[in-house]
């Protein structure tokens, strides 16, 4: 099992909506990732009036002809070309060999138009691959997931500024950011340890120097270690599974969980719910995560970034010097 905690904070802040005075103020994802995407435009703009004709370039590399796959990826297509990034989606068919993968990173990585690479994953294959040689095989520089051993290595050692950070937990710290409450100092708890979201999140808040406690499927005590957080990030998968009596009064609760539940009243059958059991955490919480709506946009965004700032990298270390 796994739990959540809440902030007493009422700041307002772009991003947030006041719903009342005895409830959270909800975070809102989808206005902040405009925030973003607006700023990422701009920067854009201003490479393509500096140097004639360039635009950032990112490709994304799909195994296979999943549905959800399609579905995310279809998203970052659509938020890159918004921003004015060159996106390119490489489809293989299942049955692509490993060696043939590679070979298709390998000529990317080569590729100076390229500035940014994402393996979608999961790699949907008939034939055996290994996803994490797969996901080290792309360059460094490139790898705008943050997901190689290069760039988790450089993330966990605290050098944040010569590495790319995951984009789930990327967009987390910005989520928080934009609720005013520091992160130095504070208690925090991330309850799941996935190589995406709770690891390289750990690393993240540590580096911005909160004490961090890291939570798992194996924690005995879950309930009361999230009750002693001011901030709580949650990435189980597990539906509604922090209760709202786990919290402290007042915590900041960032909610990465996207799980389906049966419910009636929807024409499908089903909803949308997080890890936190939202309504009795919003008597809490300082501030909360609504799902959706919350952490999801900010993913597609921070990736956009992490494209951005690679493209923005490349110029740098490409200008003719004086």
């Amino acid at each position: 099992m796994f739990s959540l905690a809440v902030t007493s904070h009422r700041l307002l802040s772009s991003g947030y909506q006041q719903i009342r005075c005895s409830m959270a103020t909800v975070v809102s994802g989808s206005k902040t990732s405009r925030l973003v995407r607006e700023r990422l435009k701009l920067q854009v703009k201003e490479m393509k009036g500096l140097f004639s004709g360039f635009r950032p370039g990112l490709v994304v590399l799909q195994v296979g002809d999943r549905d959800d796959s399609n579905l995310y990826i279809s998203s970052k297509l659509r938020a890159a070309t918004e921003i004015g990034i060159e996106a390119k989606h490489l489809r293989l068919p299942k049955t692509t060999r490993q060696e043939e993968v590679l070979q298709h990173i390998l000529s990317i990585n080569e590729n100076p138009l390229v500035h940014g690479l994402i393996v979608q994953l999961p790699l949907d294959s008939v034939t055996s691959i290994d996803s994490e040689l797969i996901t080290n095989a792309v360059c460094p520089e490139k790898d705008v997931d943050g997901l190689s051993c290069i760039n988790a290595g450089k993330l966990s050692r605290g050098d944040l500024d010569h590495c790319f950070i995951p984009c789930t937990p990327s967009g987390c710290m910005e989520l928080i950011r934009q609720t005013g409450v520091s992160v130095e100092g504070k208690q925090a708890v991330v309850i799941g340890r996935s190589k995406i979201v709770g690891a390289p999140m750990h690393d993240l808040l540590l580096w911005n120097h909160a004490t961090v406690t890291s939570c798992h499927s194996k924690t005995l005590d879950l309930p009361e270690q999230v009750g002693r957080a001011d901030i709580l990030v949650v990435g189980a998968g597990r539906a509604e599974m922090v209760r709202g009596e786990w919290l402290k009064e007042g915590v900041v609760v960032i909610d990465c969980g996207i799980n389906h539940i049966a419910d009636e009243t929807k024409a499908s059958g089903k909803r949308v719910v997080g890890d936190v059991h939202y309504a009795s955490a919003n008597q809490r919480a300082g501030f909360i995560t609504p799902v959706p709506g919350g952490v999801g946009p900010m993913t597609v965004a921070m990736l956009m970034e992490n494209t951005v700032q690679s493209a923005q990298h490349f110029i740098l270390k490409n200008q003719p010097r004086r």
